[in-house]
């Protein structure tokens, strides 16, 4: 426990103070120009007899010219010819504009305040700031997880010295993504190879990368973050050409957890491939089936039709909350257990209105569980089961909470410690009605031999354990 005479964060020897505690801030100045065409320019005139001269309010914003070139190398507007001379705005001498331009931290910046009234004759409306901001939900690579965030809360929080905002914190929740890797592969003279121009072979139980043109072997790198330097990107024109970018969406979204790295790999993107055109014939048989259903929701529903809407509908449940937290690829992992269990339905379809109906309830629900995902997919499928709207206007599937419920449970039954049989009952039957049904099983009896057992142990919603 802490001696009640320190102060703060104080230590003590013997009777006297020795330390206190010390917060350092490691934060140097941000040095916000560029030397570069591309960015916000600086609103500064520099004359030899005024000295630094801002821009007027009235000529504000300060355009970058069209006419510039890119044949050499350093900032362009250094060599425009005519945009950088102008006249001071206070003595009307000779004076030349700033040509670094800001860093585009500085608009990403407060660009969010902005956004709420974006016709606002002022830098802020106060009003809709106060009223928007903060963002619900701040989305950003790695690198925004501390410069980006650490100077949009510094301009937060300037804007609210100088009366621009009415809030500390510009961001209510934060999530940081991974990044896209791929494999890289060089030639034997270091140059590096994009994945387009190689074959990649196995052999002997090990991968082998040849430059396609000429057959030369390669030397297949590490993973690492896509980039031009190492020439391990790929192009998503030729991902949407071969798979469409439903495809490549989804891949990225199953790959992993969005907090983490995604390695592209070809294998994985086939598979994705495989399991929409696998979600295409489900949706076009189960049309088939549900083009049978009544209008009106049945009165009462058979075993087929209720295991039908208890696998839809805790789909329904997984899914929503999955999205809700960003765990989009466990929002997949449910989609696929979806699948298989439509899957089941359709291959053992009950002749029934009620199953029919049930069947076009469940393929409804997997179409719009997979449209955040896949949308161009998830309107066609939409428009195979007859629905002539679009499924990015429908509202999010209803959840039923009963159909969550369930009503039986298995119990595994032991016999002196060791299993036996499994035993399903209803989920509020009492310990003599269990030991009753566990005493009539077949191992149950051959076990007794016509003997009363010693015991027989009930945990509740756990297990049985008969003691012969």
């Amino acid at each position: 426990m802490l001696d009640p005479r320190l102060r703060g964060g104080e230590r003590l020897r013997g009777n006297r103070p020795v330390a206190q505690r010390q917060v350092n801030f490691r934060l140097r100045d941000w040095g916000i120009s560029r030397q570069r065409y591309w960015g916000c320019p600086i609103p500064i005139i520099h004359c030899e007899k005024c000295g630094v001269v801002p821009v007027p309010a009235k000529d504000l914003p300060v355009q970058l010219p069209d006419d510039v070139t890119f044949d050499r190398p350093g900032n362009p507007l250094e060599r425009h010819p005519t945009w950088k001379n102008i006249k001071c705005p206070q003595c009307g001498g000779a004076g030349r504009r700033e040509t670094d331009t800001m860093d585009t931290f500085v608009d990403s910046s407060w660009y969010f305040a902005r956004f709420t009234d974006p016709s606002a004759n002022t830098p802020t409306n106060r009003q809709a700031v106060d009223a928007w901001l903060p963002v619900d939900q701040y989305i950003g690579g790695v690198e925004h997880a501390i410069l980006h965030l650490l100077y949009s809360r510094f301009f937060t929080r300037a804007m609210k010295a100088t009366g621009h905002a009415g809030l500390d914190e510009p961001f209510a929740g934060l999530f940081t993504q991974g990044m896209v890797v791929h494999e890289t592969y060089q030639k034997q003279d270091g140059e590096w190879v994009t994945p387009a121009e190689i074959k990649l072979e196995e052999s002997g139980g090990q991968r082998l990368a040849t430059l396609a043109a000429t057959g030369e072997t390669l030397t297949i790198g590490g993973i690492e973050k896509m980039s031009k330097s190492k020439r391990n990107t790929i192009d998503p024109d030729d991902i949407m050409t071969s798979y469409g970018a439903d495809v490549a969406r989804w891949f990225m979204l199953s790959d992993s957890p969005p907090e983490r790295d995604v390695e592209w790999t070809e294998r994985g993107v086939q598979g994705s491939w495989r399991f929409t055109q696998r979600l295409w014939r489900l949706i076009g048989e189960a049309a088939a089936i549900a083009a049978k259903a009544p209008a009106a929701r049945p009165e009462s529903f058979s075993e087929p039709a209720l295991v039908l809407r208890k696998a839809a509908h805790g789909a329904l449940a997984k899914v929503s909350e999955a999205i809700e937290t960003l765990h989009f690829n466990v929002a997949v992992a449910h989609i696929y257990e979806f699948a298989n269990a439509l899957g089941t339905a359709i291959a053992k379809p009950a002749a029934t209105p009620d199953f029919a109906w049930s069947m076009r309830e469940a393929a409804e629900i997997m179409v719009r569980l997979f449209h955040p995902m896949m949308p161009h997919l998830a309107e066609e499928c939409w428009s195979m089961l007859g629905r002539n709207t679009l499924v990015s206007t429908e509202h999010w599937p209803e959840l039923e909470p009963e159909l969550l419920v369930e009503h039986t449970i298995t119990l595994p039954v032991t016999i002196n410690g060791k299993k036996r049989a499994d035993i399903t009952v209803a989920r509020g039957a009492n310990n003599a009605e269990i030991e009753a049904a566990v005493l009539a099983l077949d191992a149950v009896q051959r076990a007794l031999n016509g003997q009363r057992p010693k015991k027989v142990i009930v945990v509740p919603q756990r297990i049985v354990n008969v003691v012969v």
